[in-house]
């Protein structure tokens, strides 16, 4: 009898801060921090400080984290509200990633997995992308973020991805390192093209 060859769908885990959405924060923190006498390093710490166990993971809403941004600042609620607005209008999307996962078609299931505050999941919709991908997992709605692995698992499981077929991309090492202990090919995010060129090849690797 013939032998039958099983063959694996390839899968894609991607990032958005950093990776699908180009870093904004750091001239954020420049205009912020020059407008409000502070440094950019404080204000990024106003912003973030503690949100990994709070917000990131859901515990806290996002009205509330304000209000402690706003404490942390000095500032009242208009000026909180005008920073906040102000940084929203900041993210970009990277078209020509968006382009590469769409052009994937058929060829590889995909999702999103970030560390992400509510408010990415609005910026998804109002960018028409909530399509993009097979699955958008976010640390706020799950739970869990990065580098904890049952971001991961839950990620694989949604898309029924077998980690050794498995590409994660993301910006930050330590993410990428927790990824390829599960099993996974890790690739960090530096320049778009070589990241589309990762993909790629991935695809291209025999099963």
């Amino acid at each position: 009898m013939p032998t039958t060859v099983r063959t694996h769908r390839r899968a894609i885990l991607i990032d958005i801060g950093g990776v699908l959405v180009p870093d904004y924060l750091t001239a954020a923190a420049d205009t912020w921090g020059n407008r409000l006498g502070i440094a950019a390093h404080a204000f990024i710490s106003a912003l973030f400080a503690d949100n990994d166990d709070h917000i990131l993971i859901g515990r806290t809403s996002e009205a509330a984290w304000w209000r402690i941004v706003a404490d942390r600042l000095g500032v009242g609620d208009d000026l909180a509200a005008e920073i906040r607005r102000d940084l929203a209008e900041r993210q970009r999307w990277n078209t020509d990633l968006l382009t590469g996962l769409r052009r994937l078609d058929h060829r590889a299931t995909t999702a999103i997995v970030s560390n992400a505050w509510p408010d990415i999941r609005t910026a998804i919709t109002n960018a028409g992308l909530q399509d993009l991908t097979d699955a958008i997992i976010l640390s706020c709605e799950v739970g869990y973020a990065k580098p904890d692995r049952r971001i991961y698992t839950i990620a694989l499981n949604h898309i029924d991805a077998d980690p050794a077929h498995t590409l994660f991309i993301d910006d930050t090492p330590g993410h990428v390192a927790a990824a390829q202990s599960l099993g996974m090919t890790g690739h960090i995010h530096t320049d778009t093209d070589e990241t589309l060129n990762r993909i790629e090849n991935f695809l291209q690797l025999p099963d």
